[in-house]
């Protein structure tokens, strides 16, 4: 029986360390935290003394039967129940933990970890196909039968059948469930059943290996996905699909001990934030207006080599009079001042979208505006061309912080956005 995991849980831009603090890792955790990190590097955290220190990447990292919680933090609250609820809430919105299922409000919201509520949604969207019915497909097979079906191979016949006159080896053609997608699918539970610690999961995990039908062993890649063509019969599947991508493809065996294999599930704040803020302005727009993400402009052009371009995170009414450029950043400024390259981005952006204002958007303690404009870079005084800072407080209630959050824009831009 396994055991219960052992759950360190620690704030983005935190430190973990084998020599003090609170919350320690073991000297064997740091050998294989240093080794996953290698010579290239990880994005979701760096080596220090006797330690590493995370950075805005959050989620969980399993070693074995550890998992390592990375929870983001903007404000002064250290309330980890809040910060977790709030990270699912916000994945949830951007699509992430979206799920065919019908029963997701049966979801345990309250799980030890993310990374149980992932394994939870991957054993829900695979109940959730059995019980629609596994799809079949057709596929070519080749075989030494006894009765002449298919096309005769007549090389490998006449070699193995010399003897036995009673058998043909044939290619033929198979309709059943055997195709790449269950073949990924069940590699996916495979894997479950391996790194699952949690004991409720287990009993339902069993359940999966006793229904869903035994496929080969394949090896997958990130082309085993791309491979992959939807039609109306299997458009179903892309849901678990999606969840199996990221389980397979950041599972790191351990293949020197076989113990200590490294699962790590971990998102980038300052993204997960960007889309948070586009989709929550969507949501409340008005006809009249547009909302766009990640419109690319071109702004430099080698005389040989690829042009370099510039791409903000948010434009509203793109090529409109009352245009309006938005940049989100996942950091409490904490009545700081924006970093002076955040600022001359801004300042571009202003430029190239022509646009009537610009604003950088923070998550913070409390809610407010802090209104600036740039110099005019003719005469060296003020001008009248605005750059603002919009701080945003967080809200546990995640519907309720959208509507704060839009509120809060439509002021500051003075557009019409529906409820």
């Amino acid at each position: 029986m396994k055991s219960t995991p052992y759950l360190i849980t620690v704030f983005e831009h935190e430190s973990l360390r084998t020599d003090q603090g609170g919350k320690r890792l073991s000297d064997i955790d740091l050998k294989i935290l240093q080794k996953f990190y290698g010579e290239k590097g990880v994005p979701y955290y760096s080596l220090i003394h006797n330690g590493v220190k995370f950075c805005e990447y959050v989620g969980v990292i399993q070693i074995g039967g550890k998992v390592i919680e990375v929870l983001p933090k903007a404000d002064k609250h250290n309330d980890k129940n809040s910060w977790r609820k709030i990270l699912i809430g916000m994945l949830q919105t951007v699509g992430v933990f979206d799920i065919h299922a019908p029963t997701t409000s049966n979801l345990n919201l309250k799980s030890n970890s993310i990374l149980e509520l992932y394994f939870e949604l991957f054993i829900k969207e695979l109940e959730y196909l059995i019980h629609s019915g596994l799809v079949k497909k057709y596929r070519k097979t080749e075989g030494n039968l006894t009765t002449l079906k298919g096309n005769i191979q007549f090389s490998k016949h006449l070699n193995l059948n010399l003897i036995h006159k009673e058998r043909f080896f044939t290619r033929y053609t198979t309709y059943d469930h055997e195709h790449n997608i269950h073949s990924i699918l069940y590699k996916g539970i495979k894997l479950l059943c391996k790194i699952n610690t949690s004991e409720k999961l287990k009993s339902r995990l069993s359940s999966l290996m006793l229904n869903f039908p035994e496929m080969p062993n394949i090896a997958i890649t990130e082309k085993s996905f791309e491979n992959i063509v939807f039609d109306r019969k299997t458009e179903h599947y892309k849901r678990s699909l999606d969840i199996a991508r990221i389980i397979l493809l950041n599972y790191h065996p351990d293949v020197s001990r076989g113990e200590n294999n490294i699962l790590a599930l971990m998102f980038d704040m300052n993204a997960l934030w960007e889309q948070f803020v586009h989709l929550s302005l969507r949501r409340h727009k008005a006809k009249e207006n547009t909302i766009t993400a990640q419109s690319i402009k071109y702004f430099w052009k080698p005389s040989m080599g690829r042009h370099s371009k510039m791409k903000p995170d948010i434009v509203i009414n793109k090529d409109k009079p009352d245009c309006a450029v938005l940049d989100t950043k996942w950091k409490n400024l904490n009545g700081k001042n924006p970093a002076p390259e955040d600022l001359r981005q801004m300042f571009v952006y202003l430029k190239y979208f022509n646009a009537n204002k610009v604003a950088l958007i923070y998550p913070g303690n409390e809610d407010g505006n802090r209104s600036g404009t740039f110099y005019d870079e003719k005469n060296g005084s003020i001008g009248k061309q605005e750059c603002s800072i919009i701080s945003v407080k967080v809200n546990r209630d995640i519907k309720q912080w959208q509507k704060e959050l839009t509120n809060q824009i439509n002021n500051w831009c003075n557009f019409h956005f529906d409820e």
